[in-house]
């Protein structure tokens, strides 16, 4: 900051951030002070480089804005900004849906039409030919094409040039139509799903795309929600059903909803018809985690019912027990799922970039090379004409068919890697970016699931002054029996204890029962019971072990479950559970009834859960908590050794919880019940109103346990984090999870190694705490860093150039404390000050906006659901995979994109430079030397087979670059495609064309037609040698390519008589002038790169 010569206050804002006040006086004394140290001395801050981002702009970067059509896309966002402008968006509102009536403005409503179509039967065709030619090679070959309608310009025949355009659109357009035909189709079949639909008259059956606001309809299980709905009835007695969300969140545990109690009690399903109420929905949102409503009944006196995300069904969910009944609310395009559906932007490979420069590079030589000859030729008369002229016949120096080479290449790629038995079940979802895989230096991972299993063990229970581990177990099922045989049902302690129990009210058998009937008794966790077939015992929950059947715990959170299977395993079982209620069974065979009065459930947010039972027996009311130990050391009361383990657990590598109680009296409870539910049928404000009753009770908790659950390791995750270490990528973990957590997982999985330091960045509340930080920092050397996600948006208000130049030299990152929008902010921002090509790894619905802002999304089907899989271009089934998929894969693809561009744009120069040869001797004539097929056949059918096999050409093997990852680091450099290698393949290109052409001129006898026999035959078998003399590993495909192209354009030898003389083919001057002309373009070229292998081998041929 700068001073100035106002004293006030300076408030720096950002987004989801507190608000921080830092004086003028505290900040402007920091330009006085340098940033950082250098070898030097010290290096003054400047200025520039704490503005904003969008305003920092090199001259450099001006000149690359222009040249690479930045300006492009500042017009379309001016169009799109102006768009907007003139076109008014619909704007959102509440409504209100009444029950069992047509509601008001229904047809206003968006329709509950589901169309993920691209094109329709009038915008195909234009749209598809917009796409193409609005690509550069596609349009310049268009005005080539059409330039040969005007007779003085026009070269040879007008299929030579617009048939292999128009192959090239024609394959396109079959491909698209064929991909949005398959969109129709499962559209279709999604809109045409029948429903049934409760009316006045009965039950119909109605296609999904006719379902509307309002309607009242029935889903079964395993059907899916067609739209928005309140859940108003079920068929299970508990009045509640599952969901299985996995395709809506990526979660795969079921989520309990709750049908509203006033139609869930009504004796059939026709007397909502009967009943006068409404439904009050707030208006169309994104969030999928809230849901703010409310039900009312108006017949027999007003009667108001509170509504949230418990007590609806969003479409794409699925139920997945008994049948659900509910009513519509929001449809199509204002449902939860389709607002939170964002079109992902198309990615663009690294390689695709270097070859549209290079592609305008042959561009601009084309004109110059035209330009040069009708100089030559002169300035005079109808020169422009000359000069298009010359234009045309050089325009094979820009392929056409190098896009098609690619994209088949890629293909080819891709099934390459799905057919891979090392990595079964990978799927590469994008074709367009294989390549990208070959050059990745920053790989950033999720941690839970992806990194490590998501499958949770409990591993410790601590109570302050004892802790159990799993090698105690027993100690903790002695204590548990011996206090409820004391005590039978273990209610005479807890509210009238005797002189005898006084005694050991707080012993340590005491103090193991209260905890672990906490953990069995505070969660969300329902048992579903399944008989020996699967079936679901009696379609309710009501089932008991002694009959034989086998028990599933569904939650939202495999924590919970994990803390159930424990307390189970230990004796204590929950056996059963519905909205009202819960029984679990004691070491000794008795029940312990409880009714449910309130659920607080875990938000992200409020990092913790509560619940409120009250004792059957007894009558007794508990309040009992579990949450993160940040968030619970407020709520507990003072103790000394809360932090402490937290911290020791957190170092194992443990998930920490916090687990507290509290006991009411029945007018505290009544009290806060009132409060809470006239808070809860708030329309303004609900959620701050909701958690600022529920605050009033969390206050001055009796703290239990601690206990740490262990999140396992993914199989092999050390040595392939190894693998990509040595392979030269940096890998950054990116987690929600805690700060000690992290770390443990970064050092045990060998992310941070033994002899590197951490860095542990403390927090950061204003500028000066980020200044001095960084400098703290800079000094270290080899250290890993560990930040947290709100400190790393406060030094990027003021610090981002020099975080970024710091971060990206550690050889690791830990980022704690993420959200999924700071995930994708930082693979941005890598991308940005790097300009290195970064991969995103993930597992979980969370990960979905990271991997889909990396140059290449790698998703890991796992516990979480599939839809971070889904959102990725390549999917794969184990953290292990991946390191096949870039060392062996990725390099591959890589390579051979690279040779195929270079032998692609080889073809067209060699020809291209016979063509200039030509005009060139024969008095600058703008004729073309190979007419009508030859043109065509030279591109397609005498060399296309050969050239593509180099698609199957590998140096190394599979095996040896796992062996060697080092071989990996060389990608990275971009030699294959660099400026060097493409001037070296021109250099190539004019040699051999100048000896073909020269060659023939000097060796023909009589007659012109026998220069294009010798020199388009040379020409051919040139190409065909070229591609042999590169191979490095033969394939029987490739053999079989160049035999069978061989064998055609002999063949056309004798076809096509108007271009060739048969007669001529078969002396013996035809054919050691081919083999000498031949021989003198290729043999040179293989002697140098013979010395070349031999002075200054590859780093891969010493490996072979």
């Amino acid at each position: 900051m700068r001073k100035t010569s106002f004293k006030s206050p300076v408030v720096y804002v950002r987004l989801n951030q507190p608000v921080r006040l830092i004086s003028e006086d505290d900040s402007s004394s920091l330009d006085e002070v340098p940033l950082m140290m250098s070898e030097d001395g010290f290096d003054s801050e400047n200025d520039s480089l704490t503005r904003p981002r969008k305003q920092r702009r090199t001259y450099g970067s001006r000149i690359a804005w222009c040249l690479c059509c930045g300006w492009k896309d500042s017009l379309y966002s001016k169009l799109e900004s102006w768009k907007n402008r003139c076109v008014k968006k619909k704007e959102l509102k509440p409504r209100t849906v009444p029950i069992g009536k047509r509601a008001v403005y229904q047809d206003k409503y968006s329709p509950n039409i589901i169309r993920n179509q691209k094109y329709s039967v009038i915008s195909f065709i234009p749209l598809v030919l917009y796409n193409q030619f609005k690509f550069f090679l596609n349009l310049y070959f268009l005005l080539v094409a059409l330039s040969q309608f005007i007779p003085a310009v026009r070269i040879g025949y007008l299929y030579t040039y617009w048939l292999p355009l128009g192959f090239v659109i024609f394959v396109t357009m079959c491909r698209e139509a064929v991909d949005d035909f398959r969109r129709f189709r499962r559209d279709r079949e999604v809109n045409c799903q029948l429903y049934s639909k409760l009316t006045k008259e009965g039950v119909v059956k109605i296609p999904s795309s006719d379902i509307k606001v309002s309607d009242i309809i029935f889903v079964e299980k395993n059907q899916r929600v067609p739209a928005d709905m309140v859940f108003l009835r079920t068929t299970e007695k508990t009045g509640a059903c599952f969901i299985r969300t996995d395709q809506l969140d990526g979660e795969t545990d079921w989520k309990l909803r709750l049908a509203v109690g006033t139609t869930q009690s009504l004796a059939h399903n026709h007397n909502m018809f009967n009943i006068s109420g409404e439904v009050y929905a707030e208006r169309p949102q994104k969030d999928i985690h809230s849901f703010v409503g409310t039900f009312c009944r108006y017949d027999g006196g007003k009667q108001q019912d509170p509504l949230s995300i418990e007590n609806t069904l969003w479409a794409n969910t699925v139920v997945a027990s008994g049948t659900a009944i509910g009513i519509v609310i929001y449809t199509g395009r204002e449902t939860r799922a389709v607002m939170n559906t964002a079109k992902p932007t198309a990615k663009v490979g690294l390689l695709d970039l270097e070859i549209n420069t290079q592609t305008k590079v042959l561009f601009i030589a084309t004109m110059i090379l035209s330009l040069i000859l009708t100089a030559l030729k002169g300035f005079i008369g109808l020169w422009y004409r000359d000069f298009f002229r010359f234009v045309l016949l050089f325009s094979a120096i820009i392929p056409l068919s190098l896009r098609v080479n690619l994209d088949m290449g890629k293909m080819v790629y891709s099934f390459m890697i799905q057919r891979d038995k090392e990595i079964a079940g990978t799927i590469a979802r994008s074709t367009t970016i294989p390549e990208e895989l070959g050059r990745i230096q920053y790989m950033l991972s999720d941690k839970t699931g992806t990194l490590t299993e998501n499958e949770m063990v409990f591993k410790r229970l601590h109570l302050g002054t004892v802790s159990f581990g799993q090698d105690s177990e027993d100690e903790v099922i002695t204590h548990l029996q011996t206090f409820y045989q004391q005590h039978g049902t273990g209610r005479q302690s807890a509210v009238t204890p005797s002189r005898k129990t006084s005694a050991i009210k707080r012993s340590i058998v005491t103090r193991v029962n209260e905890a672990v009937k906490a953990l069995a008794l505070c969660h969300n966790v329902t048992p579903v019971y399944e008989d020996d077939n699967n079936v679901e015992a009696n379609g309710t929950v009501m089932a008991d072990k002694a009959r034989g059947d086998t028990v599933v715990y569904q939650a939202a959170s495999p924590d919970e479950v994990a803390l159930v299977c424990w307390t189970e395993k230990v004796g204590l079982t929950l056996v059963e559970r519905d909205l009202n209620g819960m029984q679990l069974r004691t070491p000794v065979g008795s029940m312990l009834n409880y009714t449910i009065l309130q659920i607080f459930p875990f938000t992200s947010e409020r990092k913790r859960m509560g619940i409120i039972l009250k004792d059957d027996a007894t009558g007794e009311i508990i309040f009992y908590m579990k949450g993160a130990d940040m968030v619970m050391a407020n709520i507990v009361q003072y103790n000394d050794w809360l932090d402490e383990e937290c911290g020791n657990m957190a170092r194992e590598g443990l998930r920490t919880l916090v687990v507290a109680k509290k006991r009411l009296s029945e007018d505290q409870y009544h009290d806060f019940e009132t409060r809470y539910n006239q808070a809860k049928l708030s329309m303004q404000d609900r959620t701050s109103k909701v958690a600022a009753v529920e605050d009033s009770l969390e206050r001055d908790m009796e703290l239990l346990c601690v206990t740490g659950v262990e999140d396992k390791l993914q199989v092999d995750v050390r040595p392939t984090l190894e693998l990509l270490r040595n392979a030269g990528i940096k890998i950054w973990m990116l987690t929600g999870d805690k700060l000690e957590t992290a770390t443990c997982i970064a050092k045990s999985s060998k992310l941070v190694s033994r002899t590197q330091s951490i860095h542990v960045c403390r927090t950061i509340l204003n500028r000066s705490d980020a200044h001095s930080e960084l400098n703290t920092f800079r000094r270290k050397s080899d250290c890993a860093l560990v930040i947290k996600g709100d400190d790393i948006d406060m030094i990027l208000q003021f610090y981002e150039h020099e975080f970024m130049e710091l971060a990206c030299q550690c050889p690791a990152v830990v980022c704690c404390r993420c959200s999924p929008t700071q995930k994708a902010d930082i693979v941005h921002l890598i991308k940005t000050h790097t300009k290195k090509r970064t991969a995103a790894i993930g597992d979980g619905g969370n990960d979905v906006s990271m991997i889909q802002a990396a140059d290449a999304g790698i998703g890991i089907v796992g516990k979480e659901g599939k839809q971070a899989a889904l959102a990725a271009d390549f999917s794969i089934t184990q953290f292990k995979n991946v390191g096949r998929l870039l060392m062996v894969h990725g390099r591959n693809s890589y390579k051979r994109s690279a040779t195929l561009s270079h032998f692609v744009m080889h073809r067209g120069l060699i020809i291209s430079v016979v063509q200039a040869v030509f005009s060139s001797v024969f008095y600058l004539a703008s004729i073309a030397l190979y007419q009508g097929f030859l043109t065509v056949g030279y591109a397609t059918v005498y060399t296309m087979f050969p050239v593509f096999s180099l698609v199957l050409d590998e140096d190394v093997s599979a095996e040896t670059a796992m062996l060697y990852p080092e071989l990996y680091k060389d990608l990275c450099k971009g030699r294959e495609l660099s400026f060097k290698m493409f001037f070296l393949w021109i250099v190539i290109s004019i040699y051999q064309g100048s000896i073909l052409m020269y060659g023939a001129l000097l060796l023909f006898e009589d007659e012109f037609i026998h220069i294009v026999a010798i020199s388009f035959t040379s020409l051919i078998l040139t190409e065909l040698l070229m591609v042999a003399l590169t191979i490095r590993t033969w394939h029987w495909m490739m053999i079989a390519a160049e035999f069978l192209s061989l064998v055609i354009y002999i063949s056309s030898l004798f076809i096509f008589k108007d271009y060739f003389d048969p007669t001529f083919f078969l002396t013996g001057a035809f054919v050691w002038k081919v083999v000498v002309i031949t021989l003198v373009s290729c043999v040179p070229l293989y002697i140098l790169k013979y010395l070349r292998r031999r002075f200054s081998p590859p780093s891969y041929s010493k490996l072979t």
